[in-house]
């Protein structure tokens, strides 16, 4: 770009019009100066603007983090579609978009967007550091109205296309020191419009190509360095940036004596309360100075620095892996739990013995022993004591043999159903325990999603587990849809041992013994037999005596095989309990947490190798 001087007055045809125009003054020259950026404006870009010539050079070698931290982020998010919302997700996604698409363009150009308040003399330190007046300044507001970039080197179109850079904004440096200074090639500067100004679009352009850009220099003035909407809309939040920010304190020609340095030393008083870093004693962090871009006080300092930054070429590496950093703290809530969440195996027992409980496995092994022993008393007791017993236990409703026929009274039916939607609930709430909130809410969801048909499920497995065949009470089917669910049912019949048979024949032959005696007296009385009472009497109360003792012996006989009977049959069905209460609520709830330990490890792998300690 050509100015017009003052030595430009006076050459031409010897008129006083330059190229042979009359120039009558100070608006003369006003009018030529605006048709030249008229001109400049509205003609093509150079083929250097336009060369798109793709660069493809690596931001870090293929074993850097940022790359491994990229790719976990990727597999977060897509492993926590199905489990959080897209809002949550949203800045995730924005993430990866916008480092696959600048990972795509030129990694030998640095991008740097000089941004400031309205008046603050971002678009006069923009032109010192280009060696031209490429940004219109003045008194005018706003004086910046879009973005403008001005390159060092070609191959940056891909670039500037991507900042919405229109090609009439897009410029060289004027010919000079600074546009061939070895350390500047490869930057791209972009002055922004002016972050509060009037005109929303004007904010919504800045918002926009700070999100895009590799650095940013923030150029404030000693009387809005301190402005909370700078600190709590950019600052702030961007304090995770701080190894791609330039913090400038432009204007110090208009601070007497040491005004400048105590303005100076407040703004980065301001910015460690914003938590942003300062890059001072060689640590990493923001770069804070001061300057003066119309006198050039300090300029040549700061373009040092940025040739120093724009020659170790990571300022995009930088900036997407503090992009990166971002979005994790954003996530952390939704990934991070509070201590050490799990189903362990205490919870897992504990809802085994509740679903037993509401099984009624131990009221099983009770009924299963008990049938035991009555089996025993019928195959092994007298004749006449299970007649007697018979006779008793007639049509009497409380009878053990109407016990097990019984249907269980809605009240205890509802009671059962009950404890094992209490025992759902208290497991799905010890999984959940410490989780985050969507996570946790998974968990219960799986639990409670499993528990559906539960009650009818361990009616029919307590069935299938006492033996097959057993009957089933309430109206069950095979397929357990029974409009009232029944827990349990009444035990088979339990087989007998090998002894049993002796036993068995022994108490016949005492009842044979008592009838052979019986009959023999019954002869002699009625003169059939030989008087001799002897004989008969004691054959007839061996039998008498002989069938209790028998009955006695069998009964301490069975006592412990009834109780493994009984402990085995609740052992099947806490079994048959256990099995059905794993299968429908543990196992997708241990799904569940695995699927949380998965991103948690993603989530961890994307903050490993944080660079902003977030």
């Amino acid at each position: 770009m050509t100015a017009v001087t003052d030595e430009d007055h006076g050459k031409g045809d010897g008129t006083g019009k330059p190229d042979g125009r009359w120039d009558d003054g100070l608006i003369a020259r006003r009018a030529a100066a605006a048709e030249a950026r008229e001109a400049e404006e509205t003609a093509p870009p150079t083929p250097a603007e336009d060369d798109a010539e793709p660069q493809v050079e690596a931001y870090a070698p293929a074993d850097g983090p940022l790359p491994t931290r990229l790719d976990a982020l990727r597999e977060l998010v897509g492993l926590s579609r199905a489990r959080l919302d897209r809002d949550t997700l949203a800045e995730a996604g924005r993430v990866l978009d916008e480092a696959a698409a600048r990972q795509r363009l030129s990694s030998r150009h640095t991008v740097i967007a000089v941004a400031g308040a309205t008046g603050s003399g971002k678009s006069t330190l923009f032109n010192a550091l280009a060696g031209a007046s490429i940004s219109d300044t003045g008194l005018r507001r706003p004086t910046t109205s879009q973005p403008i970039a001005c390159s060092w080197t070609d191959g940056a179109a891909g670039l500037l296309d991507r900042l919405a850079v229109p090609g009439r904004l897009r410029r060289r440096p004027h010919p000079g020191p600074a546009a061939f200074d070895e350390a500047l090639q490869g930057l791209v500067l972009v002055d922004l419009p002016d972050h509060d100004s009037a005109a929303t679009e004007h904010r919504d352009q800045v918002d926009r190509v700070l999100a895009l850009v590799d650095a940013v220099i923030w150029v404030v003035d000693p009387e809005k360095y301190a402005d909370a909407a700078l600190h709590e809309r950019y600052l702030r939040p961007l304090a995770g940036h701080a190894e791609v920010t330039f913090v400038v304190l432009n204007q110090t020609d208009r601070l007497p004596g040491e005004a400048a340095d105590l303005v100076l030393d407040d703004l980065r008083r301001l910015l460690d309360e914003d938590g942003i870093a300062l890059g001072e004693h060689g640590e990493p962090g923001a770069t804070v100075m001061s300057l003066s871009a119309l006198t050039g006080d300090g300029v040549p300092e700061l373009r040092e620095m940025i040739g120093r930054f724009v020659s170790d070429r990571t300022a995009a590496t930088r900036r997407l892996s503090a992009d990166v950093d971002a979005a994790a703290a954003r996530l952390r809530k939704v990934y991070v739990a509070d201590g050490r969440p799990g189903l362990g195996e205490r919870a897992r027992e504990e809802f085994t013995d509740r679903l037993a409980d509401a099984v009624g496995a131990a009221a099983a092994g009770q009924a299963a022993e008990r049938e035991w022993r009555r089996n025993a008393s019928r195959a092994c007791g007298t004749p006449w004591l299970r007649l007697w017993r018979w006779y008793e236990n007639r049509g009497l409703p409380g009878s053990l043999d109407r016990m097990g026929q019984a249907l269980t009274p809605p009240e205890e039916e509802l009671t059962a159903r009950q404890r094992v939607e209490q025992a759902v609930r208290i497991v799905a709430d010890a999984a959940a325990d410490g989780l985050p909130g969507p996570w946790a809410q998974a968990v219960r969801e799986a639990a409670f999603t499993g528990a559906q048909g539960l009650p009818e499920a361990l009616d029919e497995l307590a069935a299938k587990a006492g033996a097959s065949g057993a009957p089933k009470r309430g109206g069950g089917t095979e397929t357990g849809r029974s409009t009232v669910p029944q827990l349990g049912g009444r035990p088979p019949k339990p087989p007998r041992p090998k002894w049993w048979p002796a036993a068995v024949l022994a108490q016949a032959s005492m009842t044979l013994l008592q009838i052979f005696g019986g009959l023999w007296l019954v002869g002699q009385i009625i003169g059939v037999l030989e008087p001799g009472l002897v004989t008969p009497a004691l054959i007839m109360l061996a039998g008498v005596v002989g069938g209790p003792l028998v009955e006695w012996a069998c009964a301490a006989a069975i006592r412990g095989p009834a109780r493994r009977y009984g402990q085995d049959a609740e052992r099947r069905l806490r079994e048959a309990a256990a099995g059905c209460g794993r299968a429908r609520v543990l196992d997708p709830v241990a799904a569940e947490l695995v699927r949380y330990r998965e991103v948690r490890e993603r989530y961890v792998t994307v903050t490993e190798f944080s660079t902003t300690g977030r």
